[in-house]
């Protein structure tokens, strides 16, 4: 049986990411700062006019659990990916650059259908805007996972991208309690905006009777509380989540621990694309707490990680970029 310290679920896209101008956005109707599902032939569609007009910036496998355990791993700890892709060339390549990161996948992951699809569009300002064509990963399910590598991990990780399918929800739920069953820890990620606004019902429904861990962006944190401050919200958020973590961008981070609230500064970086800084904040965070760093050291730690993520194109950093920013930072904090 493998042994990981971290134990993923997610939905699998292949990114396709765009610098793009905020008249194409109102053009093309999307809200900017959030994630839009379609359908195969509008995304078809959309890339078009993307690649006729736009500033393409090249393809990575994405997907916001994907992207945490891409950080988590490059930094040292052990991990598996519970996805599901179709059985295509972007099914393939999403895998073996799992694989390639150290991430430990399954045959399971793979069945009849399309790889789903990301179109990531950054603005003159940095925020990213994704529109999105799940394909085959709109029906993750129980099937496509390999629950062996959970019962030892540290933690289950689960993205709220997966709030808006049933199926992918009933394999949460067995994964929660195979997790609690053996006494693994939960994080939850409330992952974006329109997650909060569509899928309400859903994100509830991954809580479930609590997690151990909540990461959220300001805006997330108020949306699901229906709260007007970082405060109040972080109240409501702890009756669900034994820690919770709220990131403020360059602002740093609000964290809920062990019955006190504290901040954590943020560090300013030339913002060039947001697209995946949640994400490398929350598999920074979790590879932290895991190597026991004290949790403000830990979101110390996501915060430098997170924002170098942003200062540059793409989610995800070069592998070994992961492990210099990890030797830097502990030296200084010796």
């Amino acid at each position: 049986m493998a042994t990981v310290d971290l134990f993923a679920i997610g939905n699998a896209l292949i990114d396709q990411e765009f610098k793009v101008s905020d008249h194409f956005l109102l053009e093309q109707n999307l809200q900017k700062g959030t994630m839009q599902l379609t359908d195969g032939q509008t995304q078809a569609t959309l890339f078009q006019n993307l690649q006729a007009s736009q500033d393409y910036k090249g393809q990575a496998s994405g997907g916001s659990a994907a992207n945490t355990t891409v950080a988590f791993s490059a930094l040292g700890g052990s991990a598996f990916y519970g996805c599901r892709v179709g059985n295509d060339d972007l099914g393939s390549i999403y895998l073996k650059g799992l694989n390639e990161a150290g991430i430990a996948t399954t045959e399971k992951s793979i069945s009849e259908g399309t790889t789903g699809t990301c179109m990531v569009l950054v603005s003159e300002d940095s925020e990213r805007t994704m529109h999105t064509y799940l394909g085959i990963t709109a029906e993750l399910s129980e099937a496509q996972i390999d629950f062996d590598p959970l019962t030892t991990a540290k933690w289950l990780y689960l993205e709220g991208y997966l709030s808006t399918s049933e199926t992918a929800r009933k394999a949460v739920k067995q994964a929660r309690e195979i997790a609690q069953a053996n006494h693994v820890k939960i994080a939850l990620t409330l992952s974006d905006p329109a997650m909060v606004q569509y899928a309400r019902e859903g994100l509830d429904e991954l809580v479930g009777n609590g997690v151990d861990l909540l990461l959220c962006n300001e805006q997330e944190a108020l949306m699901y509380t229906r709260t007007e401050s970082i405060d109040a919200a972080l109240e409501a958020l702890k009756a669900l989540s034994k820690d919770v973590v709220i990131t403020m961008g360059a602002q740093g981070a609000r964290i809920h621990h062990a019955g006190e609230t504290f901040s954590v500064a943020g560090r300013k970086v030339n913002a060039i694309d947001t697209n995946g800084a949640g994400d490398a904040f929350a598999g920074a965070f979790l590879y932290a707490l895991n190597a026991d760093f004290n949790i403000q050291t830990a979101a110390e730690l996501a915060i430098l990680i997170s924002s170098e993520v942003v200062a540059q194109f793409g989610p995800r950093l070069a592998n070994d970029a992961y492990a210099t920013l990890l030797n830097s930072f502990q030296k200084e904090c010796a």
